[in-house]
Order: structure tokens, then sequence, then C-alpha cells
């Protein structure tokens, strides 16, 4: 391969301290998780150990309050430390999101009381979070959940099974929406439950087309017993805290689509620079200087998007219809353009002794996870049309 490097993404940055945190993330990602990425994901394995160094660099609760251990950098950064990490490897950067997004409902809705005993070790502290809300027979339709939480005097016992959870069996610490009343969205209760519980399980992990490092799997909770202090909210008000916390979770899977793209890209363009065919670098070519052109402006779209978004909900602003947008641009364009870089590295594109391949694999899920992209269509026309059958 050619020893040129791609060109470093032009960042938008508010602070020099942003600008410090952005040149700290990109050492690690270089120096501790791009070398490594292609040997780990084919052999499945998670590094957890890289998810200890960024909880010790500070890097695990950016968005949150610094009061309980979190970076109080505003969205606009954090989701470009994301789209940094997940350039070097998605695992990494999906798994940081996936925490951010475990975290967000303490964060948010916890009492002072219970983000104060949580929230530091949660951020700080090594942990890692998965989120609980999908389960075998409920994914899009997240309100027929069936989990159930049945309350005996200051305690609840949880029993079902939990499905596609990221970090399912590792995690730490699970944030799951149980229901504790009636049918559909009003009897649904957010719970922080230990991973160490008694009675809470994980299934062996899928076998996955990619993402092979970052563990999907089923969670059993038979029995689980977690006291009425580990409940996040109001009785009743789960579902509105887990919608809550996909607007913005829907913000970090666009980032880490953003940063697949973008490294499917600058594999595309080292090759296309290097491979000669008919005297010239294939690069010469206008097809597919053409191709690449396409692709540079697509991802420079997407960035601006989740960027745009990233800016209301730091402003305090309603932004769940572009952060539906975003999700839905950015892993589409996340599937565009690593479909193309496999076709701009022809035959070798299609070996998994380049990256493409993998990055082609890793991006379909972008456009499935934290609802799929036909959702994300659903909640933009309601903000344009209004809702349907009125």
């Amino acid at each position: 391969m050619s020893d040129r490097a791609p060109q470093p993404v032009e960042r938008q940055l508010p602070t020099e301290e942003a600008r410090d945190l952005l040149a700290l993330v990109r050492e690690i990602a270089q120096r501790e998780i791009a070398p490594k990425a292609a040997e780990e994901e084919d052999a499945g394995r998670f590094p957890r150990e890289v998810f200890t160094l960024l909880s010790e660099s500070g890097l695990l609760g950016l968005p949150y309050p610094a009061e309980h251990g979190g970076g109080d950098q505003p969205y606009e950064v954090y989701l470009q430390v994301l789209e940094e990490l997940a350039t070097a490897r998605l695992t990494v950067g999906l798994g940081v999101s996936v925490h951010t997004l475990a975290s967000y409902a303490l964060a948010t809705y916890g009492s002072k009381q219970q983000q104060v005993e949580h929230l530091p070790v949660m951020l700080g502290g090594g942990l890692l979070g998965a989120y609980c809300l999908s389960e075998p027979s409920s994914g899009s339709d997240a309100a027929s959940l069936r989990t159930k939480a049945v309350r005996e005097g200051d305690t609840w016992v949880i029993d079902g099974t939990k499905a596609w959870i990221t970090h399912g069996g590792i995690a730490d610490f699970y944030t799951v929406m149980a229901r504790t009343g009636e049918d559909g969205p009003r009897g649904i209760t957010a719970f922080l439950v230990p991973g160490d519980a008694p009675g809470l399980s994980g299934a062996a992990p899928e076998r996955k087309m990619g993402l092979k490092g970052s563990p999907t799997a089923q969670v059993h909770l038979d029995g689980v017993r977690v006291p009425d202090a580990r409940r996040i909210g109001e009785e009743g008000q789960g579902f509105s805290i887990a919608l809550s916390a996909l607007d913005s979770g829907r913000l970090g899977i666009a980032a880490c689509a953003v940063g697949l793209a973008q490294a499917a890209l600058d594999e595309a363009v080292r090759y296309a620079t290097e491979r000669r065919q008919f005297g010239h670098p294939i690069a010469d070519f206008q097809g597919l200087r053409f191709m690449l052109a396409d692709m540079a402006t697509q991802i420079e779209a997407g960035r601006a998007l989740y960027l745009a978004a990233a800016r209301l909900r730091d402003a305090g602003r309603p932004f769940a219809k572009q952060a539906a947008m975003a999700k839905l641009h950015c892993t589409d364009t996340a599937m565009k353009v690593t479909t193309d870089a496999v076709q701009i590295l022809g035959g070798y594109g299609y070996t998994a002794d380049f990256p493409a391949e993998r990055y082609m694999r890793e991006a379909k899920v972008l456009q499935i996870v934290e609802g799929t992209n036909q959702i994300q269509r659903m909640v933009i026309a309601r903000h344009v049309a209004g809702p349907e059958g009125r």
C-alpha cells in the first residue's frame, strides 16, 4: 500500500480545550486502536482495555457534568470525538456512543442522590454500560415490550428478555425499560440494574456479518431484584425517557457513520493514488475521480448535518427532527460510500486483505440500530406533515 496519509479532517471546535481534546483522541486512536482493528475484528475480540484507557483519559463521560465525573463538553465536541474513534474502529466509537446512551437516563432524569451515588463511577470509574429497550418481539414497536417489573415493598422484581443489546453480557450496568403498569407506553418504567445482579445473564453473542468485535446479545432477567432507589424517574415515565435518550443516541450513530465513511474514503483515495493502470494512477481517470468527489461531498454533508443538530441540542432547542435526519442521511451515506470504496478497490476490495470489505459489512448495521432508517423517515414525516390519520 502507499505511504500516502489521509488528510486530517478540518474540525469545527469552539475552544482551545476542545482542540486539545481532539488531539488526544486522535493520538489514542492512531496509537492504540487503529493498528489492531482489522486483526481483532477478524478474531471477534472486544477491546475492553481500550475502554479502560478511554475512561482513565476522561473520554467516557464527555457530554455530562464535571461535578459527576463527566467532561462538561457540548455535543458539538463529543460527536466529533465519536467520529474520530469510529474512523479508527467502529466497535470503539459505537461502544462509547452506547455507553453514553446507557448513562443518559440517570444523568438526565435521576435524582440528585442517585446522580451523586452512581454517576462518578459510571462516567469515570472504568465501567461500561448497556441500554436495554428492544426485545425479541418488540423492536421498532418498542412500546409493546413485555419485560415486567413487579413491586414488592421497596424492591422491584424484574423478569423478561432483552434483545440486540450492545455489550450484552459484559456490561457493568444496564439501563432497563420494564413494564410496571398498563399496556402501551404509559406503563413502562426505567431502572438502573447492576451487571452482577443475581438473575441477570447474557446469552451467547449473536453471529453478525460485521462489528464482530462488538458483542451483541440477549440479556435475560430472571427474578432480578432491584431496590426502588434504582428506579429512574417516575413510574410510567420510562418510555418518554427512552425516546429522549434515543434522540441523542441517534446523533451518536450519525457521527459514527461519518467516521466509518471517512475511513472508507481514506482507504479508497490511498488505493486509487497508488494503483496504476494504462500507465496512470487510477485516481487520474474521471470515472473514479467523480466517485471520490461524490463520496467526499456526502461525507461533508453528513458531518454538517449532525453538527447542526448538535448545536440545536447544545442551545436547548428542539432537535428530534434533525437527529432523525442526521441518523438517516449519515448511515445511508456510510452504506453508499463503503460500497463505492469496495468498487474502487476492485477485486482487492472484495478480499479481507484490505479493510474496505469490513467497512461495508459494518456500515449495514448502522441503518438498523437505534431506530431503522424507515422509522427515521416516519419521525421526520411527522414533523413535516403532522401525525398520520389526522
